[in-house]
């Protein structure tokens, strides 16, 4: 089995400061209002907040009605209308296409399904929090009658639902649709025999991300034993507690190691250095950086702030400082990152070393709002091969949504990018707004992705008419899955599986 390898790019910090002085309202513009006009103000901007993002949401219902079709023949691609429309919304709240997915369907509900609560909120009457929770938890509501009076009742009831929390929330939306219609309740009675696994939390520390999740009792039963027997190996000098070694465990079983290398240090311990890290850490900018954490291995002093190196982990961020030294001392491999040449490559496919620039440069997909690591998207020529050479001026990551979206749906009707040869990417969208995306590697290193300039792309040819019967297909279209989805969840609440 392969397993992947974790990818940590280290270099050093873009720390440039603006000494300009920036005027602004904090600590200015309330500075001699009384307590009362604070407050007030506060109230009024809550008020505003919502109206403007009820307004935005009233933007995005247009659009989906305008784009969405239930009859348009493009329902079946993989990259359907929705797909199309959602690129627009992820781009224009520079947001991941799936959160636009979800804008959309929260605008879509209250458009067609609640216009009490959508009235209500235009007035900035409810907040977004508020708005969110209800049209989630009335998802499953198919009958008109049942979702008109709870539409009625919801805006009746808003001023009593704002000051509650998430969880209070949850439960006064739920009790009135169990009132209405008690199998379109989202119940945690059913949630909570379901078998599911989470990972990561907003508010896990840099380091380190949460786990959580319900296993059959079968499957909890063995993976306890094999983390148990794992611990086993360690000798009595091992300075982890007990829940350092079982988290070390199970990050030894995800890296496909069956044993768990002891932490004592010593080199006669029989279980030192049985599990090496399969941790893969790129090199760029500056060699010093990985000196430094060489060097903190070996128990040298730790240098200044200055000195240090930044780590980043692909698709996770900044690592803290202390983690590089230990995953060096744990083995992991260690390859530093080439610029590479100025000529370009004689074929479609880039060499590794180019795919791995390539991939550091961005450490993102290059669309605009996405955060796809970079190890998990596609490499896209910028102008298409063969009329674009295989440079990494004309080369960036897209993830594979977005590199549907660029293939099926560009032209010059279309999206269209162009990129300059420090991999800025420049987009143009259908309805003509202009999106910038900068390397991703720019956030945290000072490094110089300055390429080679490219000759003036050629004129690129119309797309061909049957390029759309090209495109993958779905089995079944958006709106059928979502239907069937509803159904689902209904007749689980109707006779709830035994697990």
């Amino acid at each position: 089995m392969t397993w992947p390898t974790p990818k940590v790019a280290v270099g050093i910090p873009d720390v440039s400061v603006d000494d300009g002085i920036v005027e602004h309202m904090f600590g200015s513009d309330f500075a001699e209002a009384d307590d009362a006009a604070v407050v007030a103000a506060i109230a009024e901007g809550a008020r505003a907040e919502a109206q403007a993002a009820a307004r935005r949401l009233a933007a995005i219902a247009e659009l989906v009605r305008r784009k969405v079709c239930d009859d348009d023949e493009r329902q079946r691609s993989a990259f359907d209308p929705w797909d199309a429309v959602a690129a627009e919304v992820a781009a224009a709240m520079t947001v991941g296409h799936r959160r636009a997915s979800g804008q959309m369907r929260i605008a879509q509900a209250l458009r067609e399904r609640l216009p009490q609560v959508a009235a209500l909120f235009e007035q900035g009457g409810i907040s977004a929090r508020i708005v969110s929770t209800i049209t989630w938890r009335t998802t499953l509501i198919e009958d008109p009658e049942a979702l008109a009076l709870i539409d009625t009742a919801l805006a009746q009831r808003a001023s009593r639902l704002s000051p509650l929390s998430e969880r209070r929330l949850d439960d006064a939306v739920d009790a009135l649709v169990h009132r209405f219609d008690p199998l379109a309740v989202r119940k945690s009675k059913a949630t909570a025999r379901t078998r599911d696994f989470h990972f990561g939390d907003e508010d896990d520390p840099a380091g380190t991300t949460s786990v959580w999740g319900r296993l059959l009792a079968t499957d909890a039963a063995a993976l306890k034993r094999r983390v148990a027997e794992m611990m086993k190996g360690l000798c009595d000098d091992d300075p982890r507690s007990i829940g350092e070694r079982r988290a070390d465990a199970v990050g030894a079983l995800a890296a496909g190691h069956n044993q768990l290398a002891c932490a004592c240090g010593s080199p006669t311990c029989a279980a030192a250095g049985v599990h090496a890290s399969n941790v893969l850490i790129h090199v760029i900018a500056d060699q010093a950086a990985l000196d430094n954490a060489t060097r903190a291995t070996e128990g040298e002093a730790a240098p200044t702030t200055e000195k240090r190196g930044t780590a980043v982990l692909l698709g996770q961020g900044a690592l803290p400082t202390f983690l590089l030294p230990w995953l060096i001392s744990r083995g992991a491999k260690v390859r530093p990152i080439k610029m590479p040449r100025s000529e370009a490559e004689s074929r479609y496919q880039p060499s590794a070393a180019l795919a791995e620039f390539v991939r550091m440069r961005d450490m993102y997909c290059r669309a605009p709002g996405c955060d796809v690591p970079a190890d998990l998207c596609d490499i896209d020529h910028t102008t298409p091969w063969p009329l674009g050479p295989t440079h990494p001026s004309n080369l960036k990551c897209l993830c594979r949504k977005n590199h549907m979206m660029k293939t099926f749906c560009g032209g010059p009707d279309g999206w269209r990018d162009v990129q300059l040869p420090d991999g800025t990417v420049i987009w143009t969208a259908p309805s003509g707004h202009t999106y910038t995306t900068h390397p991703g590697s720019k956030l945290f290193f000072e490094w110089d992705t300055t390429t080679a300039n490219l000759p003036p792309p050629p004129d690129i040819p119309p797309p061909t008419p049957d390029r759309a019967a090209k495109m993958p297909k779905r089995r079944r279209t958006r709106a059928a899955e979502f239907a069937a989805r509803i159904r689902a969840e209904r007749a689980r609440n109707a006779d709830p599986a035994p697990f």
